[in-house]
């Protein structure tokens, strides 16, 4: 079912045991956007992305992604969805830590079946466009908070993704540092035409977003500021 929208949630539900996350979220993301999704810990945030990415099952609503229903697909379809359409950005990076900051970023071309030589020509020039030319062949260990979570951005863009999701990018680094990354995510994803989901706590990071929605109670709240026209 097309609506015009890239990603749509509607009147999502979603339990963990006797605690309800969601409580009847609905959301949808123009193509081309970048949205903020704030609200404290605890309000369902990070579970509504998890079902709009297609990592959770919703208990009850849709969840659609470029007129296909993504809910119903099955356990081998959604992880081709978000092998080929989505990327991901999480608070800790989350790099492989046995591998060199490129290997990282080569690494979803190499695991989509792309030739590593080929692989790792597109990887290579994403260390220069994020300031990481002098760091390609250092492991997690070796970097910085900022260069890695650069690292994890690159690793996240390299297949030229549809839609990233963004969980907390600058939750584990200081202010100016965590600026530095959220102007290169916004820069990257305009070049790139990438659909944003950034889900947050800070304001300021919202503030680098087209749109900002909050959740509170499980249930998505579009902000009086910053509804759409």
């Amino acid at each position: 079912m097309s609506t015009g929208f890239l990603l749509e949630a509607r009147d999502v539900h979603r339990a963990f045991g006797t605690t309800q996350a969601l409580r009847g979220a609905s959301v949808a993301v123009a193509r081309g956007e970048i949205l903020a999704v704030m609200g404290p810990s605890g309000s369902g945030k990070s579970t509504l992305l998890h079902c709009l990415a297609g990592i959770y099952r919703p208990d009850q609503g849709e969840v659609w992604f470029d007129g296909t229903r993504v809910d119903t697909l099955s356990e081998t379809k959604r992880t081709e969805l978000r092998r080929d359409a989505f990327g991901f950005v999480f608070q800790f990076g989350q790099l492989v830590p046995e591998l060199t900051a490129l290997d990282n970023i080569a690494l979803p071309l190499l695991l989509a079946k792309v030739p590593r030589k080929q692989a790792y020509a597109q990887a290579a020039p994403w260390l220069e466009r994020l300031g990481l030319d002098q760091h390609g062949t250092h492991r997690s260990g070796e970097l910085s908070g900022g260069q890695a979570q650069r690292v994890a951005l690159a690793r996240a863009l390299v297949h030229k993704p549809r839609l990233l999701f963004t969980d907390e990018p600058t939750g584990a680094l200081d202010t100016l540092t965590g600026e530095t990354v959220m102007n290169l995510l916004v820069t990257a994803a305009r070049e790139e035409g990438t659909t944003v989901v950034l889900v947050t706590h800070d304001a300021r990071v919202a503030a680098y977003a087209d749109r900002e929605i909050v959740v509170r109670d499980g249930r998505a709240l579009t902000t009086p500021s910053s509804a759409v026209a």
